[in-house]
């Protein structure tokens, strides 16, 4: 993994002394709310609907059992005992105290983390496969890639006050991981005819109130060009996107209303003045970074793992589990671990701390240290051997961390809603459970296979809802609580924007409505193994308004 140099910790140790003179001013009144707020928020500090919230980053999703164990503590000293791990692969603190939070931030610093551009109108953390680096089917490891660009982007003073917010993701694989194409800036990586790495440009992604599906504007770009190309994008959006109203400062606006063509001969003319200058990327210094993400020591061993064949024979729950959560390792008789923080009934992405130090230990003991957050709100253990997942599952299973529905009904994103944030109009956690509850057999996720489903509680989307194979949206109608369903939405290779189905429903029917549309599925798939994205795109929505509404 990556570890600071002495520029990274000269900047956060600053900001840390920086922040803790702020909060002072603030506290004694020499600050008002007002002065205060862009300064917290340059922190990861924001004012939600009961109490003060922090983001802290987890570039590109990656940390260490030390870094664990430390959310786990500030979890339990400053917190109400747990954290909620978001689709930004950060993780936020939902109920410190203003005065709590510059000791928070010494603390983190301690461990290489910090709070910086998790919030504000600047480039956010960087985001990435979750198993990246484990994974067979990439091209390279995104992760080096992301480091490069975390650190081209913090605090790059010229785009540190953007027309809005500006987030990139990256992905290593030809199947998308990273929801690259919902991004405003995506990259996927690719290698040319030559054999050589680059990669594929997406442009204006995004979600919330004007979902679009990012724009390709290179089809191969070489790896040395870029930070060069990236600058130009950002630097185009910096001169040209609005400034004027917020809902329409996205570059995804500036794509639809400047013209695709038209924006990208503006991206090209400014690559090609600055890319063979300062921001060339030298393949010496891919090569140092790439140094810092060796992959661990494999030891060579068989395929397939005696004594785990021999315990799923006679534990069906351990069974269940490694079907769904284990992902497929390059390296022969490892395997890449997810651990579902969607347990039946509780809050989508929240862990306790002593389920964070649970996640920790078995990092240090069979993990090589190593832990990924995921945009789907849960964790990975990316290196473990087949023989140690008894023994995983057996301590996960202890510390109800041992759900086995990764990718199913259950496994769904849900943004924390109208229970925590200011901007939400609707409840989405509720909603969660009482969904999960109601789809809590397992034989019935494992009959329904892969079904993605995605709650937002606002229209900013943060729930992912417009790409959820099943997405619902909860607004406010006339003080009530009313939830809109899409379907067919998708956010791999095949992105797409799900279609709202007809009217909402009220919070005590929307439950019904999801099972009704599940159940429809059923009954129109073609085959068992035809999962619900596929049927929805053979037959449509018809089938789906008439089992909900009555009428085609």
């Amino acid at each position: 993994m990556y570890r600071y140099d002495e520029f990274d910790r000269d900047f956060v140790d600053q900001r840390v002394k920086q922040f803790e003179d702020q909060v002072s001013r603030r506290l004694s009144g020499e600050l008002s709310e007002d002065e205060f707020k862009p300064l917290r928020l340059m922190n990861g500090l924001y004012l939600q609907l009961h109490a003060y919230m922090l983001r802290v980053a987890i570039p590109y999703g990656s940390l260490n059992a030390r870094q664990m164990h430390k959310l786990a503590h500030i979890a339990r000293e400053y917190d109400q005992g747990y954290a909620h791990f978001t689709t930004r692969q950060n993780v936020q603190f939902n109920w410190p105290t203003l005065e709590q939070t510059p000791q928070i931030l010494k603390e983190l610093a301690g461990v290489e983390m910090h709070a910086i551009q998790t919030s504000g109108n600047c480039i956010r953390n960087v985001t990435s496969d979750h198993f990246a680096g484990a994974a067979g089917d990439e091209i390279a490891d995104p992760r080096v890639y992301a480091e490069i660009l975390r650190q081209w982007s913090s605090l790059h003073p010229e785009f540190s006050f953007l027309p809005r917010k500006f987030k990139i993701a990256i992905t290593g694989a030809v199947h998308d991981r990273a929801a690259v194409q919902v991004h405003d800036i995506g990259l996927q990586l690719a290698k040319n005819a030559q054999g050589e790495v680059g990669f594929k440009v997406f442009v204006g992604g995004g979600l919330g109130r004007t979902p679009m599906i990012g724009r390709l504007v290179r089809e191969f770009l070489p790896q040395e060009h870029l930070l060069a190309y990236c600058e130009a994008i950002v630097r185009v959006y910096n001169l040209y996107g609005r400034r004027d109203n917020k809902y329409k400062a996205r570059i995804k606006i500036l794509v639809h209303e400047t013209g695709l063509e038209t924006l990208k001969g503006d991206i090209e003319a400014e690559f090609e003045r600055i890319k063979d200058g300062v921001l060339s990327l030298p393949a010496a210094e891919v090569d140092r970074i790439n140094s810092y993400f060796a992959p661990p020591t494999f030891e060579q061993l068989p395929y397939t793992a005696e004594n785990l064949e021999a315990a799923k024979a006679t534990d069906r729950d351990l069974a269940q589990f490694v079907q769904r959560n284990l992902h497929a390792h390059k390296a022969a008789g490892y395997a890449s671990l997810t651990i579902s923080l969607k347990a039946i009934g509780e809050a989508p992405g929240d862990a306790t701390a002593e389920q964070m130090d649970v996640v920790a230990q078995l990092a240090s003991t069979y993990g090589h240290d190593e832990i990924r957050v995921t945009h789907e709100q849960n964790l990975v253990l990316p290196h473990v051997k087949l023989t140690d997942v008894p023994a995983i599952y057996a301590q996960l299973q202890k510390h109800g961390l041992a759900t086995p529905n990764a990718g199913l009904v259950t496994d769904m994103i849900a943004c924390p809603g109208l229970d925590y944030c200011a901007l939400a109009n609707a409840r989405s956690i509720p909603v969660a459970q009482e969904i999960s509850q109601r789809f809590a057999q397992n034989s019935r996720q494992q009959e329904l296979g892969d079904l993605k489903l995605k709650i937002s509680g606002c229209i900013n989307a943060c729930g992912h809802h417009h790409v959820g194979h099943i997405g619902i949206l909860g607004v406010d109608r006339k003080g009530e609580e009313l939830y809109q369903l899409t379907l067919g939405g998708s956010a791999d290779e095949n992105t797409s924007i799900g279609k709202i189905i007809g009217r909402g429903f009220p919070r005590n029917e929307i439950a019904g409505a999801v099972e009704t549309v599940v159940n429809a599925y059923e009954g129109l798939r073609d085959n068992p193994q035809e999962s619900f994205i596929e049927t929805y795109r053979r037959v449509g929505p018809e089938p789906f308004k008439e089992a909900l509404y009555g009428t085609a």
